[in-house]
């Protein structure tokens, strides 16, 4: 059975950190938005009592590099520094479906700026002593080329392009490792993206050959990066690192209609799911992002946990399952308030409370790991 070593504890929390364009212009800045830029110190001890001790955390470029080639790192430096005093490890996205003004991302210099925004970004934590770094350059290549290639759903707001977009994207996530492992050869890279399931609706069976296709999709962005899939984009073996698994209740549908539940017999154990992933490409596997909203999110994450049990016996090299968003955020387009987190919304005094059926969740959870790899530092703090 495989034993974890990758981060400090096996359960993650992730804050949200998309910076955006909607259709109106306006830019997000989740960050900002939960309040967590002005209480990440509060917010990394929260997590730390609840023994988790690795966060998935954002780099917002947008706001770094206003000017061409000059940073300025006051809205990171911060949040490093917190992170270090309270314990906390970060898993660091460096671009979060956003980019600075100015910059045509459909150019060759998207990618080179990227690049060098990576390094420095690397150079810096390196410099502010990071013990280990880790980095998640470019979040769901899949999902953002077909929301923002295909869909129209944010920027770049493309139709039709979305296999233009990926190819875009892989080509600066392979530029941004080469500069962040020169920067720093200690790094890991994260390699994030959504897993699914579809199947044809039972009224169509004729559907199910391009339901498999529709299926295998959610690999092209991974398989590009490991050179398996169009070489001349750049990409090799060596920048599969970590495969980061984004997993919710509606990532199973039927082609043409419909999600499908875990009540339906055709739902597909999420064991399985982690096993075909890491038989694919031989790497460790994150689930990077998991949760529910309201009244699931325990039962959620008692499910998540099970399945990574049963992955875990299995010799899936599981490293970790991380709790995304792990604070409540305004919603992207209509700014509800969206109940996903272990923590909510911030008050005006800074107090955040506490969405206790998911607290003993994770504390299941912890116990549950611990007890199965016989190591209690995977359970929560005492």
């Amino acid at each position: 059975m495989h034993t974890p070593t990758l981060f400090d504890g096996f359960f993650l929390g992730g804050f949200e950190c998309s910076t955006h364009r909607r259709h109106d212009g306006r830019r997000l800045d989740l960050i900002a938005a939960t309040g967590h830029d002005r209480l990440a110190a509060q917010d990394y001890r929260r997590m730390a009592a609840h023994g988790i001790r690795t966060v998935r955390d954002g780099v917002r470029w947008h706001r770094i590099e206003t000017t061409p080639g000059r940073y300025d790192w006051s809205s990171l430096l911060p949040m490093v520094r917190a992170a270090r005093e309270a314990g906390v490890g970060a898993v660091w996205d460096l671009c979060h479906y956003g980019w600075p003004d100015g910059i045509d991302i459909w150019r060759p210099a998207f990618v080179e700026r990227f690049a060098r925004f990576a390094g420095a970004a690397a150079a810096l934590l390196r410099d502010e002593g990071v013990e280990a770094p880790a980095y998640c350059p470019v979040n769901e290549i899949s999902f953002w080329a077909w929301a923002g290639g295909d869909m129209k759903r944010f920027n770049p707001m493309a139709e039709r392009r979305g296999f233009e977009l990926k190819h875009q994207l892989v080509r600066a996530s392979i530029a941004a490792i080469d500069a962040i492992r020169a920067a720093d050869p200690r790094a890991r890279i994260v390699q994030v993206d959504p897993v699914i399931h579809v199947l044809p609706r039972p009224d169509r069976k004729g559907d199910a050959g391009a339901a498999e296709a529709a299926r295998l999709a959610q690999y092209e962005a991974w398989d590009m990066i490991g050179g398996h899939a169009w070489p001349g984009l750049g990409g090799k073996p060596e920048y599969l690192d970590v495969i980061g698994v984004n997993y919710y209740s509606d990532n199973q549908w039927f082609l043409k209609g419909g999600t499908i539940g875990r009540d339906d017999p055709r739902y597909r154990p999420f064991a399985d799911i982690l096993a075909e992933v890491h038989q694919r490409y031989g790497r460790p596997v994150l689930v990077a992002e998991t949760g529910a909203e309201g009244n699931a999110r325990a039962s959620w994450l008692d499910y998540v946990t099970e399945e990574t049990v049963t992955a875990l016996r299995a010799g899936v090299p599981v490293e970790g399952i991380c709790l995304y968003p792990i604070l409540d955020y305004p919603g992207w387009t209509n700014e509800r308030h969206c109940e996903t987190g272990l923590y909510g919304l911030c008050g005006e005094d800074g107090g955040r409370r506490l969405h206790q059926p998911l607290a003993d969740a994770l504390a299941r959870g912890q116990a549950r790991i611990g007890a199965l790899l016989g190591q209690p530092e995977f359970q929560a703090a005492q």
